[in-house]
């Protein structure tokens, strides 16, 4: 299966020692190919692929089944709330984000419903949630880039969101267009590989700091 948006240079080009996508040996195609691009075509997302895209983040796993994340969704076509969610994002973001074909806010409920006490895994799981909408998007062709580049109070007040949710971010997806839409710099980054930290360095043994023989290649 292939994959429309897919980067595949392996130059290296940051400071630390990390992996590329296209090092992950492994690990199934749709995870490696999932990318957070800033380059999006003016194609629409049909009814289809909106439905199901959200479809697969209702199917996460949550604590004690609670499913805290709620999601505030405009394609481009639904002009006035699509314009009102590119309004609580940051100008920075704006320049790029205003060329995608949906915006998504991503709220979380704070407190568990059936007993009135603070979730404390509620941003967890909907982080289980977006896990799930983004493979499913990218198994469609759509890319997502998510923000935390938004503006939080305004989120709220725009959509009027109750305070026992709590504003998460933006997403913004659509089919990938062509680097060229965009400024130098952003250019230039949208062609580099994505790059992840090593696993000897997030998978330790025993205690924190600790190798794990596993991943560090053996005994030092």
């Amino acid at each position: 299966m292939s994959f429309r948006g897919i980067d595949n240079k392996n130059e290296f080009r940051g400071e630390q020692q990390m992996s590329n996508s296209n090092n992950a040996e492994g690990v199934h195609e749709l995870i490696t190919a999932r990318k957070s691009i800033r380059a999006f075509s003016d194609k629409a997302i049909d009814d289809k692929s909106f439905i199901s895209i959200f479809e697969a983040a209702r199917w996460a796993s949550s604590s004690r089944n609670e499913q805290p994340w709620r999601f505030i969704a405009a394609r481009k076509e639904e002009q006035e709330n699509f314009q009102r969610t590119l309004d609580c994002i940051n100008e920075s973001n704006r320049i790029w984000a205003q060329h995608g074909a949906m915006l998504i806010v991503v709220l979380a409920k704070k407190n568990f419903t059936t007993h009135a006490i603070p979730n404390n895994h509620a941003q967890h799981d909907v982080g289980l949630a977006i896990g799930n909408l983004a493979l499913q998007a990218t198994s469609l062709g759509i890319f997502l880039h998510q923000m935390g580049g938004i503006d939080y109070q305004k989120v709220r007040t725009i959509f009027e969101v109750p305070e026992e949710y709590e504003v998460i971010s933006i997403i913004v997806g659509g089919y990938p267009g062509s680097d060229e839409m965009l400024p130098e710099k952003l250019r230039e980054r949208e062609s580099l590989p994505r790059q992840r930290r090593e696993l000897k360095e997030l998978v330790f043994e025993g205690k924190f700091g600790n190798k794990n023989t596993v991943f560090s290649g053996g005994l030092e």
